[in-house]
């Protein structure tokens, strides 16, 4: 074959001479030679030129080898141990372009290198025009959001229930996230009723403003029972009776302070984190449950900072006190700069006044 000829001559003139110039000229030539007539060769053909690329590719510089990858990257055919290897290369100037692009790399292979890779290896893998519910799996599987969000706008990603889930977990704290995947028409309407219930007032009406036009009325109706939910949830009764029990018997043992209170909000346990708030900040119980239902974090920073509470407990129970409502990130960030500006004299002073009122049920 004179192709096979030429090329195994080329390639064997630029092994014994050895310098770098001269293998980076014999790789561009053949590169030339393969793209010139990519639609006209055959299997056995294209075979000859990845064995070629292959052996001269082991001794070419990285800068080579990414011109190498922009150059294939978009050829169906393309030699296809040669774009396997340009994929596993550590370098993602070399490897990017195939992964984002070649379709030679088959799931299976996507889903091999993104299992150890870099996040610029996954972010190039997500950006594919097509990819199925393994390679998702897999990517999400890394847990990095850049990765997430990349994912969520592909919209030739295809993802499994469990895809879609640990997307939909991710975006209650990420309300950009929350914003792609919510507008996904893919989106089951299981996880679009837990994304939207979890989501703030924000995100649901820019949901209700920017999603195709054929998922906003399943968007108005999810978000009219989610709001009476929340509405419920705010005004529903609670017994905090066995809640009282349990930290009245803590504070006989000395087992009720901050780490306990911590660990009852982190659990999302509502009536004990209220029982344990209002018997740490020597509160009654009634003022305790007027603050935690308010839609106002300024009463609960009152009473957290009374109680003589550092930040990160009280950043759990401002996250979980509502089952049914995510704190956005920008808020918590204002509690906590006013959380540390109150000073604890204050705090007891207001939770005093409030105190005195609590024979109406009310504080602040």
């Amino acid at each position: 074959m004179p192709v096979q000829t030429s090329l195994i001559a080329e390639l064997e003139g630029a092994i014994r001479d050895g310098t770098r110039e001269k293998r980076v000229e014999t790789l561009r030539r053949i590169t030339d030679l393969f793209l010139a007539g990519a639609d006209q060769f055959n299997d056995a053909q294209i075979d000859v030129f990845d064995d070629v690329l292959c052996h001269l590719i082991k001794r070419i510089e990285i800068r080579a080898l990414s011109e190498l990858s922009i150059r294939l990257a978009p050829v169906d055919n393309a030699p296809v141990e040669v774009i396997r290897s340009l994929a596993r290369n550590d370098e993602i100037v070399v490897a990017g372009p195939v992964l984002a692009q070649s379709k030679r790399l088959t799931s299976d292979d996507l889903v091999e290198i993104a299992k150890t890779k870099s996040q610029a290896h996954l972010l190039a893998i997500s950006e594919r025009a097509q990819l199925d519910e393994q390679v998702t799996d897999q990517l999400l599987s890394r847990k990095d959001g850049e990765v997430a969000h990349s994912l969520a706008k592909n919209a030739g990603a295809r993802f499994s229930e469990a895809g879609f889930a640990t997307l939909v977990k991710h975006a209650e704290t990420d309300e950009g996230l929350a914003k792609r995947v919510g507008i996904r028409l893919d989106l089951p309407f299981r996880l679009l009723r837990e994304l939207l219930l979890k989501a703030t007032e924000a995100v649901r009406s820019w949901l209700l403003r920017n999603a195709p036009l054929e998922a906003r009325g399943e968007i108005e109706r999810v978000i009219a029972a989610v709001s009476n939910e929340v509405g419920r949830e705010v005004t529903a009764p609670r017994d905090f009776s066995r809640a009282q029990e349990l930290v009245m018997s803590m504070q006989r043992q000395n087992q009720l302070n901050e780490a306990a209170l911590l660990d009852f909000a982190e659990s999302q346990k509502y009536e004990e984190v209220v029982a344990s708030l209002a018997a740490l900040c020597s509160a009654p119980l009634q003022v305790l449950v007027a603050v935690m239902r308010s839609h106002r974090h300024d009463g609960v920073l009152i009473a957290c900072k009374a109680a003589g509470l550092k930040w990160p407990t009280v950043d759990a129970i401002l996250r979980y006190r509502f089952a049914l409502h995510t704190v956005p990130e920008e808020d918590l960030a204002t509690a906590k700069s006013e959380f540390i500006t109150l000073s604890q004299s204050t705090a007891v002073r207001t939770l005093r006044f409030w105190k005195a009122r609590a024979i109406g049920g009310t504080a602040g």
